[in-house]
């Protein structure tokens, strides 16, 4: 194999599991390591820069950091990650002077904005310190876009959600609130340098041609609207018997906001089996927790309607089977069809993209699904000063995305506005420093705990099923914090051996508690990964290989399995290991 090239940005930021899976690299071990010092403000401060949403973002990210988390290889649960940066949010001093400050020297340039969510507030967070005069068109009351409009209050305060969306907009952000963008052509024809579209996937989907939808209408709503009039309190109250349609986290907030406003008996009904759904584990245990049980394997048939007023739903019941190629199919299980009783019916089977406000005679192309084609790397269209982000650019997916896309953009427009080529991307920002403070002595806690993950507490169930504003997660306190965030294990402190250094004694060999080190001839990768010490087996993962050794042989560590628990430094005699911190930071725009 080629001798590793570890000054390549990316390779040590896939090391880094959790912050390479994060869509917008926040780097994961440098803002837990400040929470176990207590430095709850510069904690907050590292997540702000890539992910602008602390304080939502631990309440109510996806978390696709904790399934890639090390943590979760040798225990059975990852790092609390996602539970941590709230941790940051809700200790944080105060943090406005650590922003930039406007007013900023204007650069003559102009942007526009459409939509108020999370795409759009991080394009404008990223450009409004360069100079552009930026306009947001949102046609809710306030900023925040679905984060407001789709997140439960028992789930995402207010007060949280104002606070870190008014960070953005106190930065001389025009806003252009309860003002609905019905042209495109308007837009471009407003003078505008560059266009941003972050309008989401704002159109629920309906099931039109199911027997009784039309007659039972009044009583059967599109999950997403129906979140949005009870968070713009325009309803208050639904019927004591409710189904919930789907498998997703929308509806996971159907039903649990149903519980809240009325809804006694609440049921959650979706097609594919419980294994299956689209939900979060974590949503479907709160739903659970709160006594909504989840029927799985059951297809819609029909709507009962009885007289003009809804009286239940139809189901066949179902079971999959799966071909040799794990292709799933739904098949009648040869049951009697099922009936249940409900007074209303929420619909929460997905979202879709809806442009109708986009003219088809401006030049942006639309592909066979009738979305715009955009580019994946810059997020421009095929109308050269229009970029899309967020769920509007390629279909629902969640906050985090949304905000990675921004950056992405930002970067686009900026390289656009100045007229320089948007392929070319400006490199991340990347820093390795040694952690080393004496013979045996690194600025981070390296032994590595043997501590499960800790739970975090809920209020109540009689208190927040009471109240629909009352927040259910209580979140960590700070001593709990701390042993949580003891147990991440520093992936991004990484092993830099020097050749030059090395007496080959193999002593790092020997006491590396996963045998991730092996001195071994030189070989094809897969032969060299069948003939380490532990076989490396997971290709996802790089294997580090030095140059030749005096001997002849290599150095091959498996990036897989090391703990960076800093024990071949410790033990090597020559200090041809030494830990270092790895920081990236992804690129912004103007840096």
């Amino acid at each position: 194999m080629k001798v590793t090239d570890i000054k390549d940005p990316e390779y040590f930021h896939k090391v880094v599991d959790c912050q390479y899976a994060c869509p917008a690299h926040t780097p994961v071990p440098e803002y837990i390591r400040l929470i176990a010092a207590g430095r709850y403000t510069e904690a907050y401060m590292i997540n702000w820069e890539s992910n602008v949403f602390p304080g939502v973002l631990g309440r109510t990210c996806d978390r696709p950091c904790e399934p890639a988390c090390r943590r979760g290889r040798v225990e059975e649960e990852p790092v609390a990650i996602c539970r941590l940066k709230r941790v940051a949010a809700d200790n944080k001093d105060e943090v406005k002077h650590l922003m930039p400050q406007g007013p900023f020297t204007p650069n003559g340039k102009k942007i526009a904005l459409i939509g108020g969510g999370p795409a759009s507030l991080t394009v404008a967070r990223d450009l409004a310190p360069l100079g552009y005069e930026l306009h947001l068109f949102c046609e809710q009351k306030l900023g925040g876009g679905m984060m407001r409009s789709q997140i439960p209050s028992f789930r995402l305060p207010d007060t949280v959600l104002n606070e870190e969306v008014n960070y953005i907009l106190d930065m001389g952000i025009h806003t252009h609130f309860n003002k609905f963008v019905g042209s495109l052509k308007e837009v471009v024809d407003g003078g505008y340098d560059a266009i941003f579209v972050g309008t989401g996937a704002p159109r629920g989907r309906d099931l039109p041609n199911l027997p009784g939808r039309k007659e039972g209408a009044a009583n059967i709503h599109i999950g997403i609207e129906w979140l949005a009039s009870v968070a713009f309190e325009h309803t208050s109250k639904i019927g004591k018997k409710v189904i919930v349609l789907g498998g997703g986290n929308t509806a996971m907030d159907c039903c649990r906001t149903s519980r809240r406003v009325g809804g006694e008996d609440v049921k959650v009904l979706v097609r594919s089996p419980f294994a299956e759904m689209k939900a979060s584990p974590w949503e479907k245990e709160d739903a659970q927790h709160e006594d909504i049980p989840i029927l799985d394997n059951h297809v819609p048939l029909s709507f009962v309607v009885e007289d003009g007023k809804l009286k239940g739903m139809m189901f066949e019941k179902v079971h999959p089977v799966y071909d040799e190629n794990g292709k799933r199919q739904l098949l009648p299980t040869g049951e009697a069809d099922v009936f249940i009783e409900a007074d209303d019916v929420l619909l929460a089977i997905g979202q879709e993209n809806s442009f109708p406000w986009i003219e088809r005679d401006l030049g942006l192309e639309f592909d066979k699904w009738n979305m715009p084609v955009v580019d994946e790397t810059t997020f421009q269209s095929t109308l050269k000063n229009v970029f899309f982000g967020g769920d509007s650019a390629f279909g629902p997916k969640n906050v985090i995305t949304a905000v990675a896309h921004g950056h992405h953009a930002a970067v686009s427009i900026d390289l656009f506005c100045h007229e320089k080529n948007i392929m070319e991307r400006p490199n991340p920002m990347t820093n390795l420093v040694s952690a080393k403070m004496g013979i045996h002595e690194w600025s981070y806690d390296s032994p590595v705990t043997i501590d499960l993950r800790f739970i975090v507490p809920q209020a109540d169930k009689k208190l927040t099923l009471a109240d629909r504003k009352k927040e259910v997660e209580l979140g960590f306190d700070l001593e709990t914090a701390f042993k949580e965030a003891q147990r991440c294990l520093n992936c991004d402190v990484q092993t830099v051996f020097t050749e030059s250094r090395c007496i080959e004694c193999d002593a790092c060999m020997d006491v590396s508690p996963t045998n991730c080190i092996t001195f071994t001839p030189n070989e094809e990768e897969d032969a060299l990964r069948q003939h380490l010490l532990m076989p490396a087996l997971n290709k996802t993962q790089d294997l580090y290989v030095s140059m030749d050794l005096p001997t002849g042989r290599v150095m091959v560590k498996d990036e897989d399995v090391c703990l960076h628990c800093g024990l071949c430094a410790e033990r090597c005699p020559t200090s041809a290991w030494d830990m270092q911190k790895f920081l990236y930071n992804t690129t912004k725009a103007g840096k």
